[in-house]
C-alpha cells in the first residue's frame, strides 16, 4: 500500500471506452484529484482520493468525498511500470466508485446522489441515496430508490416515487425510463478543445409503468402506465384512466393528452363505454336591488 499525502495529486489511468457524455464513458484517460490524500493499494489494484476528490474525463466531472477507481491490466498493453502500479499505462478503470455529496457535471447535465457506481465495461451509472436527481438544464428526473443512466442508449432509468419535471407539466409513476437526444451542433462556448460538450440533449421521450400521473396547469391524467413524446407535446396513458378538470372526471382504457392544446381524448375499451361526471359551474344569483328610499 502506498499512500500519496500532497494535495491535488492527478492520477492517469488509461482507459478504452468509446463514448462522451453523462456517463464517464469517453475515449480519454480518466483524472483523479483530491485535496486530502491519494491513496494506492497494488494488491487490491484500487486508488482511493478523499477529501474533495473528483475524477474527470473528457468533459464530465464527478465529485465527491471519496472515491475509488478499481484498475486492471489493459488488453494488448506492451509496456507496463516495474513496480506494477497504473502509471505506465498499461492498465485501464473498469470501475469508479463516489460516496458521499456526490455530483457529476457534464456540460448542461447535471446528477446527484449519496453514492454513485460506474460500470466502464457496460457503460452503466447507478446512483442510489437521497436526493436523487439528474437533470439537463430544462427538465428534471428524480426517483427515491435509484436512478440509472445507461450510456449507450442515453437512457436513465428513475426507479421510485420517479417524476420527470418540466416547466409546466409533471410525469409521476413507480418507474420512469427517459430516453435523451444528442446534441448535434454546439455553439463555440458550447465546446471544449473544439469538441462539443457532452450533455446539454433534450428528453426525446419518456416511459412510465405503475401509478402514472401527468399533471399540467389544468389536468391531472391518471392511468397504469403512459408515454411522453415532449417534441409532439403529447402524452398517452393506458389502463383504467383517469382525467381530471376541477370537479369533473372522465374514465376510460386509453386517453390522448395535448399538452400544448390543453384537448385530452379519451376511448373505451372495445365493445365498453367512456363514463364521466360533469359538474357545471355554480352560479350565484343576482343581488337584490336595492330598495329606493320614499
Amino acid at each position: 500500500m502506498t499512500r500519496f499525502g500532497l494535495a491535488a495529486i492527478v492520477l492517469l489511468l488509461a482507459c478504452s471506452a468509446a463514448a462522451q457524455d453523462l456517463g464517464l464513458a469517453g475515449q480519454g484517460p480518466v483524472e483523479v484529484l483530491a485535496d486530502g490524500a491519494i491513496e494506492w493499494r497494488r494488491d487490491d489494484q484500487v486508488v482511493i482520493a478523499r477529501g474533495n476528490a473528483r475524477a474527470t474525463r473528457d468533459g464530465t466531472t464527478v465529485f465527491a468525498d471519496r472515491l475509488l477507481a478499481r484498475y486492471r491490466p489493459r488488453a494488448g498493453a506492451e509496456a507496463r511500470a516495474a513496480d506494477g502500479s497504473p502509471f505506465g499505462g498499461a492498465s485501464e478503470v473498469w470501475r469508479l466508485e463516489a460516496e458521499g455529496n456526490v455530483r457529476i457535471v457534464a456540460g448542461n447535465d447535471r446528477a446527484q446522489g449519496d453514492r454513485a457506481i460506474y460500470d466502464l465495461d457496460r457503460k452503466v451509472l447507478v446512483l442510489t441515496g437521497r436526493s436523487l436527481a439528474l437533470t439537463n438544464g430544462t427538465d428534471t428526473v428524480t426517483a427515491r430508490d435509484a436512478l440509472e443512466y445507461w450510456s449507450v442508449t442515453r437512457m436513465a432509468v428513475a426507479r421510485g416515487q420517479a417524476v420527470v419535471t418540466a416547466p409546466d407539466r409533471k410525469l409521476e409513476a413507480d418507474t420512469i425510463a427517459a430516453w435523451f437526444a444528442e446534441r448535434e451542433t454546439a455553439t463555440p462556448a458550447q465546446t471544449v478543445r473544439g469538441t462539443p460538450v457532452p450533455g446539454a440533449g433534450r428528453l426525446e421521450r419518456a416511459e412510465a409503468w405503475g401509478d402514472v400521473r401527468i399533471t399540467t396547469e389544468t389536468d391531472v391524467v391518471r392511468g397504469d402506465r403512459g408515454v411522453y413524446l415532449p417534441a409532439e407535446g403529447v402524452a398517452r396513458l393506458f389502463g383504467a384512466v383517469r382525467i381530471t378538470r376541477g370537479q369533473n372526471q372522465l374514465n376510460g382504457a386509453v386517453a390522448e393528452v395535448n399538452l400544448r392544446t390543453g384537448v385530452s381524448r379519451l376511448l373505451p375499451t372495445p365493445g365498453g363505454r367512456v363514463a364521466g361526471m360533469l359538474v357545471p359551474e355554480e352560479r350565484r344569483p343576482p343581488a337584490p336591488a336595492l330598495e329606493r328610499g320614499r
